[in-house]
C-alpha cells in the first residue's frame, strides 16, 4: 500500500510541474494602431541599428536615410521577417520535442471477485508502470533530423531578410528614377509651354501655319502626361517603400533619403567570385543542403524502426490477500511482417527528392547569374552608347545656345533645342536604370551587394530581433 502510494505521490507530482496556459489574443484594431504608430524616429529602432550596424549613429534621427539605414530599418519592421523568426523559433522547438524522453505510463487496474478466492479482501488492484525504452538509437535520428530542420528554417530566414533588402533597394531605384524622370520632364514641360507660346504668336502674325502650332500644342500635352505618370511612379515608390520596410507612408513625411548611390554603376566582380558566392554563399541553396540532411536522418530513423522498442512492466498488485512484485516486461513488438519496408522505401524516396531539389537549385543559380552578367554587361555597353549619344546633344545645345547669344539663332530654335536636350536626358536615365536593374540581379543572383566589403563579408545573419 505504501509503494502504491508513494507511485500516486510521484504521479501527481509531475502533473502538478505542468506549464500552464496563458492566452494570447489578437486585436485588429490594436493591431492597427501599433502599425500606425510606427516611425524611423523610434528609439528602439536607434538602438537596433547601432547593434546591427556596429557602429553608432551619432545624429539621430539620421539626416537622411540611405540603403543600408533603410535596409536595417526594413529588418526590424518587416512583417515578412517577423514570419521568417517564428517559423525558425517553431522550427527550433522541433528539437525539444524530438529530444523528450516517453514518459511511462500509470496503470491501475481493479477487478472485485465473487466467490472471493482467497482469505484476503474479495479484489484485485494494484498499480503498473509501462516504460518504454527507444533502441537502436531512434531518439538520436529524430534529433538529428529536427536539428537540420531549424538550421534549414534559419536559413530561410537569412533568404527572407536578402528579399526584403532587394526589394527596399528596388523601391529605392523606383523613386530615384522618378524624381530625376520628374526634373528632367520638369525643365522639358517648361520649354514646351514657350514653345507652345511663340507658336501661337507667329501663327497670329502669319509666321506659322495651324499643324506647326498643333505639333507644338501635342508636343506640350505629351510631356505634361509624361509628367504626371512620373508623379504617380513616385508617389507608387514611396508606398511601395513604406510597405516593404513596414511602416506607413506617412513615416515618410520629413524625411530626406540619399539615392545618390544609383547614380553611378557598380563594379561587376570577377566571374570567378561570382560563381563562388552563388554557390557557398547563397542562403536557399544552404538551406536545401540542410533539407537533405534532414531527408538523411530521416531514413536513418526508419531503418532504426526495424528494432523493436522495449517496454517495461514493474508493478505491484494485492491479489484477495497475496502481494505480488512484478519485474517483467510489458511488450516487445516483434517486426516479422514488413520490417518497416513501407517507411524505409518512403524515406529512400523523399532523400531522392531533396537530393534532385538541390541540384535543380544549384542549376537554377548558376543559370540566372550567367544571364544577370550578360544583362549587366550589355547594359553598361549600352549606357556608354547613351553616354556618347547626350554628350553629343550637350554640344548641339552649347552651339544653339552661342547662336542665340550671338543673334544667329532666335528664342524658338534655342527653346526648342533646350527641349530635345531633356529627351535626350531621359533616353539617358532609361538606359541608367537599366545598370541599376541589371546590377540589382546580378545582386540576387548572389545574394550579395556589389561592393567590395559586401564580397568579403556576407549579408549580416543576425536579423532576429
Amino acid at each position: 500500500m505504501r509503494r502504491a502510494l508513494l507511485i500516486a505521490s510521484i504521479a501527481f507530482a509531475g502533473v502538478a510541474g505542468c506549464t500552464t496556459y496563458h492566452p494570447e489574443p489578437i486585436a485588429p484594431d490594436q493591431l492597427a494602431r501599433q502599425f500606425e504608430q510606427r516611425s524611423l524616429a523610434s528609439e528602439e529602432l536607434h538602438a537596433w541599428i547601432v547593434r546591427e550596424a556596429g557602429h553608432d549613429v551619432t545624429a539621430w534621427p539620421p539626416s537622411a536615410w540611405n540603403r543600408e539605414l533603410l535596409t536595417l530599418a526594413a529588418f526590424y519592421y518587416s512583417p515578412a521577417l517577423d514570419l521568417a523568426r517564428a517559423q525558425w523559433g517553431t522550427a527550433k522547438a522541433g528539437i525539444d520535442v524530438a529530444n523528450a524522453v516517453p514518459n511511462p505510463v500509470l496503470q491501475l487496474p481493479f477487478q472485485f471477485n465473487t466467490p472471493n478466492p482467497g482469505p484476503g479482501a474479495p479484489f484485485t488492484w494494484g498499480p503498473a508502470l509501462d516504460i518504454p525504452i527507444e533502441t537502436a538509437h531512434k531518439r538520436g535520428y529524430r534529433v538529428d533530423q529536427a536539428g537540420h530542420l531549424s538550421e534549414a528554417a534559419r536559413l530561410n530566414l537569412i533568404t527572407s531578410a536578402w528579399t526584403v533588402s532587394a526589394q527596399v533597394r528596388d523601391a529605392m531605384l523606383a523613386l530615384y528614377a522618378a524624381r530625376t524622370r520628374i526634373a528632367f520632364l520638369s525643365t522639358k514641360a517648361e520649354a514646351e509651354r514657350q514653345i507652345t507660346a511663340m507658336s501661337r504668336h507667329r501663327l497670329a502674325v502669319g509666321q506659322y501655319s495651324r499643324p506647326d502650332v498643333d505639333a507644338a500644342v501635342l508636343a506640350d500635352t505629351q510631356v505634361q502626361s509624361d509628367l504626371a505618370a512620373a508623379r504617380s511612379a513616385e508617389q507608387d515608390a514611396r508606398a511601395q517603400l513604406a510597405s516593404t520596410i513596414g511602416v506607413p507612408v506617412t513615416a515618410f513625411d520629413g524625411v530626406t533619403l540619399d539615392l545618390s548611390d544609383f547614380g553611378t554603376a557598380p563594379p561587376e566582380p570577377p566571374a570567378a567570385d561570382a560563381q563562388r558566392a552563388a554557390i557557398f554563399h547563397r542562403a536557399d541553396l544552404r538551406a536545401s543542403l540542410a533539407e537533405y540532411a534532414a531527408a538523411e536522418s530521416a531514413l536513418q530513423l526508419e531503418v532504426a524502426k526495424q528494432y523493436p522498442d522495449i517496454h517495461l512492466g514493474p508493478g505491484y498488485t494485492y491479489d484477495t490477500g497475496t502481494n505480488k512484485i512484478a519485474f517483467g516486461l510489458a511488450g516487445i513488438t516483434l517486426p516479422i511482417f514488413d520490417q518497416n519496408q513501407g517507411g524505409i522505401k518512403q524515406a529512400e524516396a523523399k532523400r531522392k527528392e531533396a537530393a534532385v531539389r538541390t541540384g535543380a537549385l544549384q542549376d537554377r543559380i548558376l543559370g540566372d547569374l550567367a544571364h544577370a552578367r550578360t544583362r549587366y554587361q550589355s547594359s553598361i555597353e549600352a549606357l556608354q552608347i547613351s553616354d556618347v549619344h547626350l554628350a553629343s546633344a550637350r554640344r548641339q545645345l552649347d552651339s544653339q545656345a552661342a547662336a542665340f547669344a550671338s543673334g544667329d539663332a532666335d528664342r524658338l530654335t534655342y527653346t526648342q533645342a533646350k527641349a530635345d536636350y531633356q529627351t535626350s536626358e531621359t533616353t539617358r536615365l532609361d538606359a541608367e536604370v537599366a545598370v541599376q536593374q541589371a546590377a540589382g540581379a546580378l545582386e540576387d543572383a548572389m545574394q550579395l551587394p556589389l561592393t567590395h566589403e559586401a564580397m568579403s563579408h556576407p549579408l549580416n545573419e543576425g536579423t532576429a530581433r
